[in-house]
């Protein structure tokens, strides 16, 4: 009996050629199947990786196309490439490899787009009328495009980018990092593509400032998700481009994030040298409103670390710069910092020695209480900081009843914003809400609130 020697499998190789790739890309199985047969491999081998038989794969061959989803994924296990190269589930590398190398879309014949036009009307009409199905796989997926970049770079894109900007911060501070990071990160793959353009000095200027606040604010959606070394990447990209700018105030800003970066991970030191450094480059700038951001920082962290002098010194200068500050400051990255926060940081701050002197617990309640009264829902993020952190002052100050209503407020807050942060802040409270259940009334509650704070860290 002969039998058909087995024909070997395509090497790595053949499927990045562009001629290959292009032809994923574009679903063209017919050319994907003769470009496997030229480097070796049989009618029969295709049909047995595919599942496809061998009167399919002949017909494909011929020029029938093929646009069912499960086929094509068939096609993209079988022969062990990523499904993205068909365009069935982008990821980076896929989208940037599209962007780079297939034909641009203004590029495509006036066939190729009366064709595909008469194909979407056909189905506009079929779901006007009642009569359609599901959606066909050609129009199922958004193959990855570039968008068309401008020739020269004009005052008017820098606006708008800063505008995008600030929509996103707005957003961030709302709803939480998880919110809006992917599209943040996507605003500022577009900025730099920007920065790449011509443009004139001034506008160049106005446009590393732009590039500066976008990854500022990238990395501090990445922060507030858990994404610890995506977001010290954006923060470095967002000082390197501060630094171009010659723009103090930004650099001091991006300090104080990265601070608090490492703050929220327990380690001080390096927060408290980030906040140092940010200092320096705030008193350079002559925004004492960013001072005064960076001096409250520094006195929560030397609180932090149990240094109860140093926390009060710059608290007092905290509250002195900012008191001084006016109304100066209007760059968008500082604008947030508001005499609430002064307040917020000053209770935070005290709460941090409270662990180690009750005596701080009372002031500590008494300054979240007044920033928390005065939060609206535009500042939710920080209202479930503060919700939480004053649960915890509750506690320490013996007032149950107080404690478990900051605390299910906080909790309902956990569960409406889309940050990690928020959730990790909450561990304190819950592991005092269980400690100290069983001294004082409310226990069960009490107890009940630290258990259902685990369950959210858990999950």
């Amino acid at each position: 009996m002969n039998v058909e020697p087995r024909s070997p499998l395509p090497a790595d190789e053949v499927w990045e050629r562009l001629d290959m790739r292009r032809a994923l890309a574009a679903r063209d199985l017919g050319t994907v199947f003769r470009l496997l047969q030229k480097h070796g491999t049989s009618q029969r081998t295709i049909a047995a990786l595919t599942g496809m038989s061998s009167s399919e794969v002949y017909e494909v061959l011929r020029g029938r196309r093929v646009m069912a989803y499960e086929v094509l994924c068939r096609v993209a296990d079988g022969f062990g490439v990523p499904r993205g190269y068909l365009g069935l589930a982008y990821d980076t590398d896929t989208a940037t490899w599209l962007d780079q190398n297939l034909v641009p879309a203004q590029t495509r014949t006036d066939h190729e787009d009366d064709t595909r036009g008469h194909a979407l009307l056909a189905y506009a009409a079929e779901v006007t009328v009642g009569t359609a199905g599901e959606l066909s796989a050609e129009w199922a997926s958004v193959p990855a495009a570039a968008t068309p970049l401008p020739g020269q770079i004009g005052p008017e894109d820098v606006e708008q980018a800063e505008a995008v900007t600030a929509q996103l911060r707005h957003l961030d501070y709302r709803f939480g990092g998880g919110a809006c990071r992917d599209a943040v990160a996507a605003h500022a793959r577009w900025v730099d593509k920007l920065c790449e353009l011509p443009s004139r000095p001034a506008t160049q200027t106005q446009l590393l400032v732009a590039a500066a606040d976008v990854h500022n604010l990238a990395g501090w959606t990445a922060f507030d998700v858990g994404l610890y070394n995506v977001a010290g990447r954006h923060l470095a990209l967002a000082l390197d481009f501060a630094r171009q700018a010659k723009v103090p105030s930004l650099t001091a800003n991006v300090l104080y994030r990265a601070g608090r970066v490492y703050l929220h991970r327990k380690r001080v030191g390096e927060a408290l040298r980030f906040f140092q450094l940010g200092q320096l480059a705030a008193q350079d700038s002559g925004s004492r409103r960013t001072v005064a951001m960076l001096c409250a920082n520094i006195a929560w962290t030397y609180a932090e670390m149990g240094d109860e002098a140093q926390a009060i010194t710059h608290l007092n200068r905290a509250q002195d710069e900012f008191d001084r500050a006016g109304d100066a400051d209007q760059e968008p990255w500082v604008q947030f910092f508001h005499e609430l926060d002064v307040l917020a940081l000053d209770g935070m701050t005290k709460l941090a020695m409270a662990r180690h002197n009750d005596a701080y617990a009372a002031p500590a309640r008494q300054a979240l209480e007044r920033s928390v009264a005065q939060r609206t829902d535009g500042m939710a993020r920080s209202l479930a900081f503060e919700q939480g952190a004053l649960a915890t002052a509750c506690l320490l100050t013996k007032d149950t009843q107080a404690a478990l209503e900051f605390g299910d407020q906080a909790l309902e807050q956990a569960h409406r914003l889309r940050s990690r942060r928020v959730t990790d802040r909450l561990a304190p409270l819950g592991r005092l809400a269980v400690s100290v259940a069983d001294r004082g009334p409310n226990g069960d509650a009490v107890r009940d609130l630290g258990l259902r704070i685990e369950q959210v860290l858990a999950s």
